[in-house]
């Protein structure tokens, strides 16, 4: 189907690739991997040679039917102990771990919902994502157990729901595994809910969270339908183009190893790293905490056939002198998501790795990650796009003036898909704002050419995105204003080379502040200084400040509004004359992300 289709005398542009391979609307996520027979998958997940992980610290293999055995002893414990059944929410709190899938599974066979979070969290931002998805037990790193367990107690989880994925010598609480062999010796104390036709489209699966184009993080509902639908989507459009090809040609080929480093508490790690890559047949070497280097030595010990990564990374691979010290040539598919990657930077890795294909997709939580995907059918994809149309997917353009536009026409992205989100949960206001008719307006600006490649040219929405990660700037410039020496802020993205964007704020400063200031000018330093001190106190690394610049006045139109886009364009200005300079937040730490 083709542009050539109008709905409502509106011009869609349909992805190529249908109609559609079935996707069963009865099923939850586990029973759809473990327990189906699909036409386009099946065969793959079920004769596997011989693991689905691999944990890349130690080496040890992870067969299905160990996953399987896991699965249902964490899940007869989970309901045995605490009673976890339907609509129940359990919070994931750490990086990588190879029981990470075994938790988000067993909560699903179950009827529960699972909701990830960032390891790298503060304990007040951990607080709101469990109180706002009413999340009712804990499993946590070992690595994050302070942080956890603070907000744990303040959000209201009993202790006995807080359970360590890895024992700490002198720790009182059980690990996973503990209940893993609880709920294995003892007999079946739950019974697997059985959804009706069509209910998999409303049972939720995840609550992942989103700034969506403005605000604090809100929970975005992900039905068990559309993780299943994206990887559907996925696999057809990848088979579409192995199909006549010899195994050792195809791209995707049951035994494949593949780089489990993109952390599975983000839409991307969790749907197309984990989700996607498992149903293709593949074994995930399963990274906890990425650091460059030891990435580096997995591709080569593990012969790694598939990389999806985000721009820093690809930054670093092409940068670091290490690069050269490795044998990276297992590497047959490089996907970059989360963010844009340059056409300097795609051109660089493809010559370092010149025996694979490079090319980008794009997608977001809210359409349940990917509705564009890496031009198969060619070694390197076109320089700037962010990939093509997957089978399924309809898109719209909203050009400025508030007409629809068509092939090579600018405006703002509006897709569709079996694959998208419900909506915020308990923010219809939001929701509302985001998700019109089955259709998601995505604030960002881009444009679809005749061969259904997508570009993305700008974000119409405010969010700025920092390794691939979102930054609303309301939720710094809220809490900007409660310090005592700011009057008034904008905080916009300054354009960045490793991390994409970093986040940069503009502030009128308060008249006792000035005038100690004009006082003494060195005390201009020191406030700037606080200022971004306040900032890492309270906020995630990646919401750190690049940098501040004081103005007289905030910007603004003659209703209130912000005016960024002038200040992006001043910021822009002053770093091309020299004026300013970035300060990178955590850059000692920078090669673990």
């Amino acid at each position: 189907m083709t542009l050539e289709s109008k709905s409502n005398d509106i011009p869609t542009i349909y992805g190529d690739g249908g109609p559609l391979a079935p996707i069963p609307d009865d099923l939850t996520i586990p029973q759809f991997l473990f327990d189906n027979h699909h036409p386009l998958g099946g065969e793959g997940l079920h004769n596997r040679s011989p693991a689905w992980f691999i944990d890349d610290a130690t080496g040890r293999e992870i067969t299905g039917d160990q996953l399987r055995a896991r699965t249902w002893g964490l899940a007869n414990a989970m309901h045995a102990r605490w009673g976890i059944g339907n609509d129940d929410v359990v919070c994931v709190y750490g990086p990588n771990h190879v029981d990470y899938p075994v938790v988000i599974w067993a909560t699903h066979r179950l009827g529960g919902i699972v909701t990830g979070a960032n390891p790298s969290y503060t304990e007040d931002e951990l607080v709101y994502q469990i109180r706002t998805a009413k999340a009712t037990a804990l499993f946590v790193h070992p690595d994050s157990l302070q942080v956890g367990l603070a907000a744990a107690r303040t959000a209201g989880i009993p202790d006995e729901r807080i359970v360590l994925f890895d024992n700490i010598p002198g720790d009182s609480h059980k690990t996973l595994s503990d209940l893993v062999m609880d709920g294995l010796s003892k007999p079946r104390s739950w019974v697997e809910p059985r959804l009706k036709p069509g209910e998999g489209k409303t049972k939720l699966a995840l609550l992942f969270f989103s700034s969506g184009t403005t605000g604090r993080p809100k929970a975005v509902m992900i039905p068990h339908y559309a993780v299943i639908a994206n990887v559907v989507q996925m696999k057809q459009y990848a088979d579409r183009h192995d199909a006549d090809k010899p195994l050792d040609k195809k791209k995707y080929a049951p035994g494949d190893r593949m780089l489990g480093v993109l952390p599975f508490y983000h839409i991307y790690g969790v749907v197309v790293s984990l989700h996607y890559f498992v149903f293709t047949g593949g074994t995930l070497v399963i990274v906890g905490r990425f650091n460059f280097e030891n990435m580096l030595k997995s591709i080569q010990r593990y012969k790694i056939g598939h990389l999806a990564l985000v721009p820093p990374m690809i930054v670093l691979l092409c940068k670091h002198p290490a690069s050269k010290n490795y044998d990276l040539s297992s590497v047959k598919l490089l996907t970059s998501g989360a963010a844009p990657l340059s056409a300097e930077l795609t051109q660089q890795v493809a010559r370092l790795l010149p025996n694979s294909a490079i090319g980008q997709g794009y997608g977001m939580t809210e359409t349940c990650t990917t509705f564009s995907f890496p031009q198969l059918f060619m070694r390197v994809g076109t320089p700037g796009s962010a990939g093509v149309l997957i089978p399924g997917t309809a898109l719209r353009i909203l050009k400025a003036d508030g007409s629809w536009g068509g092939y090579n026409e600018t405006g703002q992205l509006v897709v569709k898909g079996p694959s998208m989100a419900i909506g915020y949960l308990d923010n219809p206001q939001a929701t509302a704002e985001t998700f019109k008719d089955g259709w998601v307006y995505t604030g960002d600006e881009g444009y679809v050419n005749e061969k259904k490649e997508l570009f993305i040219i700008d974000r119409i929405k405010e969010l700025i995105k920092v390794r691939g990660f979102q930054v609303a700037p309301a939720e710094l410039e809220g809490l900007l204003l409660d310090h005592p020496d700011v009057a008034d802020v904008c905080v916009v993205g300054a354009p960045d080379e490793y991390s994409g964007e970093l986040p940069f704020a503009f502030i009128a400063l308060k008249d006792e502040t000035r005038a100690r200031i004009a006082k003494d000018p060195k005390e201009a330093d020191t406030v700037r200084e606080a200022i971004m001190k306040f900032v890492m106190d309270h906020k995630t690394q990646y919401k750190w400040l690049a940098g501040v610049e004081f103005v007289d006045v905030v910007p603004k139109n003659p209703s209130g509004k912000l005016l960024r886009r002038l200040l992006r364009d001043k910021l822009k200005e002053l770093m091309k004359e020299g004026k300013i300079k970035l300060i990178q937040p955590g850059a000692k730490t920078r090669a673990k992300l």
